[in-house]
């Protein structure tokens, strides 16, 4: 009695299917992790956007990634630890507003900048909202805290990422997130459709 073998697909055929459909494919270049917070056990900014780097961009959102990554001037503190942001451009509705306010656009990723200078800041919310961008989220958060551990600099960071954001061409709009999602230490932040 003969031994009836189901026809599997042969080996070879599947390797250079695999070959062929990752032609051209070149590795992403490793990333830079900001030092370690000992106090936070929330995963750090560069791993999240590791994990998003694994989703496919396009080469304009990469150029236009790079140049806003252009040099950083220091940011000095312009607005105290307690002050509302807010911010929006021409052509955004009131009642837009009023929701993003009220925290009712539903986030759908979130960036923390705790622990990280004005440099690694500004390289990972570009990138950030970069990512966003061409995943085609609306609307994000970014926490970027009170500057409390500031002493007399102040609000350092809240002051460069509230200026940063407003110079961003893919951002919106922004406010200060409702107490329970971070108060004035975090934004929500509304990209452009």
């Amino acid at each position: 009695m003969a031994k009836h073998r189901d026809s599997a697909p042969d080996a070879s055929d599947d390797t250079a299917t695999f070959r062929e459909a990752m032609r051209g494919v070149r590795p992403l270049p490793p990333v830079a992790t900001p030092r370690a917070n000992a106090k936070s056990q929330r995963p750090r900014p560069a791993a999240a956007l590791a994990h998003g780097r694994a989703r496919a961009r396009s080469r304009a959102t990469d150029a236009a990634a790079q140049e806003q990554v252009s040099p950083v001037s220091i940011v000095e503190a312009s607005v105290t630890a307690e002050e509302r942001l807010v911010f929006k451009r021409a052509g955004v509705r009131d009642q837009e507003m009023r929701r993003l306010r009220r925290g009712l656009y539903p986030v759908e990723e979130e960036l923390d900048l705790h622990g990280v200078n004005q440099a690694e800041a500004h390289e990972l919310l570009v990138e950030f909202i970069a990512l966003n961008m061409a995943a085609g989220r609306r609307c994000v958060r970014i926490v970027h805290g009170k500057g409390m551990r500031s002493g007399a600099r102040g609000a350092i960071l809240k002051s460069a990422v509230d200026q940063w954001l407003r110079r961003h061409h893919d951002v919106t709009a922004f406010v200060s997130a409702r107490p329970i999602d971070g108060g004035t230490g975090a934004l929500y932040v509304l990209l452009r459709a």
